[in-house]
């Protein structure tokens, strides 16, 4: 792996999957077919991360903070403290950025793939926290000239999340403007304009065909825990989009 996102994610991963187009149903799908097949190793080089640009090591947090929101306060902490700074060194140690704070991030973070999809590889629990942020993304990143990452549009479908956390008693509004305030400092997007109430339900339609029927939307309860639910309704999605629409993003 030679980006932020791969180093964090897909080097963990044992899932090799292609989109593809189904002539029968004329529907594109999205990583449907393919193969689970674990690496017997595989080598990381951080070094790589300094020849991205800012917005693809931001494309990268958008996994980690993923990771830091269902699993790690002290995740999410460091990412408060120092993810801005991160964006613009590229991940290399400043005055700013205490030697150390990067590879403890990228330690964390895949300490914590392995220890959830160690022990279901091959995803017999359907219920899985590392789901989190994506339900709507995949639908958002097959939107047809669409500009937007796969961090990113996991970011959007997190920030979204975290909005129906609140809507249903889970976490607090100070919660979520923490959350926000994060995802700004990490120039992560936060909104879609793609992002429709149409999107969102055909999203949870999906969640249930390929999640062995049922939705299983991991949503948070606090930083750093989640639960999956099952029950989400298209009111429930409309007033999270109108609820989305109080806060300042930056498109």
């Amino acid at each position: 792996p030679t980006t932020l996102l791969s180093i964090v994610d897909a080097s963990v991963g044992v899932k090799n999957g292609v989109d593809y187009c189904c002539a029968v149903m004329d529907e594109t799908y999205k990583n449907r077919i393919g193969s689970f097949y674990a690496p017997s190793s595989c080598l990381l080089d951080n070094s790589f991360i300094a020849t991205q640009d800012a917005r693809n090591v931001s494309n990268g947090f958008g996994e980690i903070l993923k990771l830091a929101l269902v699993r790690s306060p002290d995740l999410f902490e460091l990412l408060e403290a120092h993810g801005s700074a991160l964006v613009d060194s590229r991940f290399a140690a400043t005055a700013s950025v205490p030697s150390g704070v990067s590879d403890r991030i990228i330690e964390l973070s895949i300490q914590i793939m392995l220890e959830e999809l160690g022990p279901n590889l091959w995803e017999k629990t359907l219920e899985r926290c590392v789901d989190y942020g994506h339900t709507f993304s995949k639908l958002l990143e097959m939107v047809p000239g669409a500009d937007i990452m796969h961090g990113e549009a996991v970011n959007v479908d997190g920030f979204f999340c975290c909005v129906l956390s609140f809507l249903r008693g889970y976490i607090t509004m100070d919660t979520v403007q923490r959350v926000f305030n994060c995802m700004q400092s990490l120039s992560l997007p936060t909104h879609s304009p793609d992002f429709s109430s149409k999107l969102a339900w055909q999203s949870c339609k999906d969640a249930i065909e390929h999640r062995h029927g049922e939705m299983r939307v991991p949503l948070i309860t606090e930083i750093g825990e989640s639960i999956c639910v099952n029950d989400i309704t298209p009111e429930e999605l409309d007033r999270a989009l109108e609820l989305m629409k109080d806060f300042p993003h930056k498109m």
